[in-house]
């Protein structure tokens, strides 16, 4: 299973530009959880963080104990290993065919023989579709084939953590629909702890169990997605709305006169609607995550905005397996619009 990641206070600034300040959440051990924001606030930086190859200033990232902003150079050396890291362009080298490429980190991290390094290998790219690819260069392959080997790579030595850093950029519609559901299927094979860094809205509404945002150096909202995917905080309804009209300008942030002329337009626009969260392909085993996250969910519920609590009831509700405190947590109706959730 996954392990939890607690982060507490974090801030971090290069120079006297501010990226982020206070950031808090957890991420629950063996869910999929996704970081959304504009450009440019700081979520590549976030991940970084969280793996200790950026320090920030103040706060902690706690990992089995082991405090990766402060602690020990050998103890976050050692837990960095927990982690499988899957960059933005796959990071493979280009002189190198896919299978060595993948390789690496077992023969610069372990002490393995070379034969079952190839199964270990094999193993992965079998996982990620690119059985018969193994021996192609990256400059012979597509950009979602090398997405899938950076992915394959990342998972070599066994990680709890998966770090995905917007692994859909560069990437057509369905390539992105190939590439959500593989990273359900392979939370449902071996349970780790996932965070995708991402812009794209349909990997943001189909796959995670929780969502954040980043926005104006702070951390707008973290928890179950059915928060965020509610939520009337202007920000969040105009990024998932994708709209023009909102706080978020091309610069990040717009002035106050072009937010008052648009407060005077009077703008409505529909919820985006929940969809369901992609489910393991037919043969794989159900998420482990599913349960464990069910039982959290319904035990914050009250504290949680209505809006969010009548859509998870709705969810839980329309699967075939009874939620537990049913009993005592009937049905909301639905809430008004405008009422703050």
């Amino acid at each position: 299973m996954g392990i939890e990641v607690v982060v507490e206070g974090l801030t971090k600034s290069f120079g006297k530009q501010r990226i982020w300040q206070d950031v808090t959440l957890t991420l629950p051990a063996g869910e999929v959880s996704v970081m959304l924001g504009p450009s440019g606030t700081g979520k590549t930086v976030f991940l970084k963080s969280l793996i200790g190859l950026l320090k920030p200033e103040t706060g902690r990232v706690l990992i089995n104990g082991v405090d990766m902003v402060n602690g020990p150079e050998r103890d976050v050396y050692e837990t960095r290993k927990l982690f499988g890291l899957m960059f933005q362009d796959g990071a493979l080298f280009g002189s190198m065919s896919l299978f060595d490429n993948i390789a690496f980190p077992l023969r610069e991290h372990t002490r393995r023989k070379e034969s079952e390094i190839r199964r270990i290998v094999m193993e992965r790219i079998e996982i990620v579709g690119l059985l018969g690819a193994e021996g192609k260069l990256p400059g012979e392959i597509s950009g979602g084939m090398r997405k899938r080997a950076g992915l394959a790579r990342a998972l070599v030595l066994d990680p709890q953590i998966i770090l995905c850093d917007e692994p859909d950029s560069g990437l057509d519609p369905v390539r992105t629909a190939f590439l959500s559901q593989l990273l359900i299927d392979l939370n449902a094979q071996i349970d780790a702890t996932m965070l995708i860094v991402t812009h794209n809205l349909d990997i943001a509404a189909t796959v995670p169990d929780n969502m954040g945002m980043l926005y104006r150096r702070e951390l707008v909202t973290f928890g179950p997605r059915e928060v965020l995917l509610t939520s009337e905080e202007p920000a969040v309804a105009q990024f998932l709305a994708g709209r023009r009209e909102g706080p978020i300008g091309m610069s990040e942030e717009k002035d106050a006169a072009t937010l008052a002329a648009e407060a005077d337009a009077v703008i409505t626009l529909a919820p985006r609607p929940i969809v369901p969260q992609l489910e393991p392909s037919p043969g794989l085993p159900p998420r482990r995550a599913v349960a464990r996250r069910r039982q959290r969910v319904m035990g914050m519920i009250d504290r949680l905005p209505s809006a969010a609590q009548w859509a998870i009831r709705e969810t839980y509700a329309a699967s075939a397996e009874p939620y537990a405190a049913s009993a005592e947590a009937p049905t909301l109706p639905m809430p008004p619009a405008g009422s703050g959730a």
